[in-house]
């Protein structure tokens, strides 16, 4: 009696950490889904010279949110929704993936997007706070002095040839809607199904080639020993605009990166977790 009794204690205490666990991944993904839907809208407004010094990029998009109104209160949904998606992925590293295989490959996958979304909470919350500096500078500062060392222009490349990789798996998955298996499509009606097929495979494309395409800049950096050329998002969007017919390519990019956003919001309602 006594063991039948702690074996239902278990699994009720196993349910409603699964619960908890799927609740901080949906709420996780609802706040990725929003991020990029800002940074889209921010490159828009760059695309159109009205953004007045806001960058295309995570700290640009909270900032902008931040002036909005009832901003402070977005924001700190926001910083939540990022810390509960890491969580879920530092979960995910530690313990497995839900309906995947479970090898060192994918969790070293899920902590190191644990720890890139643990940073997203972290800058929230210094915005919100207020002492958030120029992490665009950081970063080229950060590049600079790894480059004044022995082999740091190599390491400074290699790094610039994994995201243009992660780029280029990005837009292979979407275009061959490999995101698809994670969502639970049988909850879906055909009509719904097909929308979400098609934002996944326009926004997953384009995150790729944002991705790839700020991977070759740090790799050019590396080549130049010029850390500034080494940046994120809003540089490789700012490249764009700087090609012929520049703004038409930035503003497709912009789009991309929203439709993204948007069903990165779906995928907040129908993931398999």
């Amino acid at each position: 009696m006594r063991y039948t009794a702690t074996r239902a204690s278990g699994t009720a205490r196993r349910a409603s950490d699964s619960t908890a666990a799927r609740a901080l991944a949906r709420t996780g993904l609802a706040a990725r889904g929003v991020l990029y839907v800002l940074i889209g809208w921010v490159a828009i407004l760059v695309a159109f010279g009205q953004t007045s010094g806001s960058k295309a990029n995570q700290q640009g998009a909270l900032q902008l949110l931040a002036r909005q109104p009832y901003g402070l209160v977005s924001l700190w949904l926001l910083g939540i929704g990022f810390a509960g998606y890491a969580l879920w992925r530092f979960s995910e590293a530690a313990f497995g993936m839900t309906g995947e295989g479970n090898g060192a490959g994918s969790r070293l996958k899920s902590l190191v997007r644990g720890l890139v979304y643990a940073f997203f909470a972290y800058l929230t919350f210094q915005i919100i706070a207020g002492t958030a500096g120029n992490q665009v500078k950081k970063q080229q500062d950060l590049t600079a002095k790894v480059m004044h060392h022995t082999g740091g222009q190599v390491l400074v490349g290699l790094v610039g040839a994994v995201i243009v990789i992660v780029g280029v798996a990005l837009v292979l998955e979407g275009l061959r809607r490999k995101f698809l298996r994670h969502l639970n499509t049988s909850q879906m009606s055909p009509q719904t199904r097909r929308i979400v097929e098609r934002l996944g495979v326009i926004g997953t494309t384009a995150r790729g080639v944002v991705f790839a395409l700020a991977g070759v800049l740090v790799i050019d950096a590396a080549i130049t020993y010029k850390p500034a050329k080494a940046a994120g998002i809003d540089k490789a969007l700012l490249t764009l605009r700087n090609q012929p017919f520049g703004q038409v390519l930035l503003i497709i990019a912009a789009l991309g990166l929203i439709i993204f956003g948007v069903y990165g919001l779906c995928e907040a309602r129908w993931r398999k977790v």
